[in-house]
């Protein structure tokens, strides 16, 4: 008793990996693929490729009372199977969508639906129909820090503290809410009093530094030398 082949069966429709048995008639052998491919076996031209991308065949399976294995298929060769009259089945309708009725709306017409992705946003406020003076309060922080004031600015560092001169107070465009801009007594800053191109304050590179007004302490600190890098300011 011969083993089963193992081919690829290919139709215009269809592609799938089959096991055939080599004593199988090619006429038996139709009536199985019209379940797979559809195509009626009287429909039916077999062709036996090397592989799918051949374009020469190794054989034509031509005589319906033949066995497979009398036309030499080996395993994982191409069977591929061709509709001589397409007309009279269904080969090439279910990849073929240009008789398909297709649902359009203009513009108008969805824009007053009231089911749609662009309802829903409406509704919701999402995206461009969002509320955004809502969404990005103005804040209104009451901050006692006087500009030209000694003040002392906290770090990550326990009992350590840099000194300085309070040169701005007030809203900033690199980010929201108050900032407070110091100008350092050493260069332990992180600019010149500017950032992303907009200046607030004069002083030297690296003197300059940006901080939330809970991080800075006025009061009458005098000039220290210091020596430490801090990476938390902006």
């Amino acid at each position: 008793m011969t083993s089963p082949v193992h081919v690829f069966v290919v139709s215009p429709d269809t592609r799938s990996e089959r096991r055939y048995e080599l004593s199988l008639t090619v006429g038996q052998l139709k009536n199985k693929l019209e379940l797979i491919t559809g195509i009626p076996p009287h429909n039916q031209s077999i062709s036996v490729l090397a592989s799918e991308d051949a374009t020469e065949p190794l054989a034509v399976l031509s005589d319906d009372n033949r066995p497979l294995g009398f036309y030499g298929v080996q395993d994982w060769q191409t069977l591929k199977v061709t509709d001589l009259d397409p007309t009279t089945s269904f080969t090439g309708q279910l990849t073929d969508t240009s008789q398909v009725d297709k649902f359009e709306l203009s513009e108008t017409e969805y824009a007053q639906r009231q089911d749609t992705v662009l309802a829903y946003k409406q509704r919701n406020k999402i995206g461009r129909f969002s509320d955004r003076k809502s969404e990005e309060p103005v804040e209104t922080q009451n901050v006692d820090i006087p500009v030209g004031a000694r003040c002392e600015v906290e770090t990550s560092v326990e009992d350590f503290k840099k000194r300085g001169t309070v040169r701005y107070v007030g809203p900033t465009e690199f980010a929201k809410g108050i900032w407070v801009g110091v100008e350092y007594d050493e260069p332990l800053g992180k600019n010149d009093g500017s950032v992303q191109g907009k200046r607030y304050f004069e002083c030297q590179p690296n003197f300059g530094v940006f901080v939330k007004p809970e991080r800075v302490k006025v009061g009458d600190f005098p000039v220290e030398e210091i020596n430490f890098d801090d990476d938390e300011e902006i």
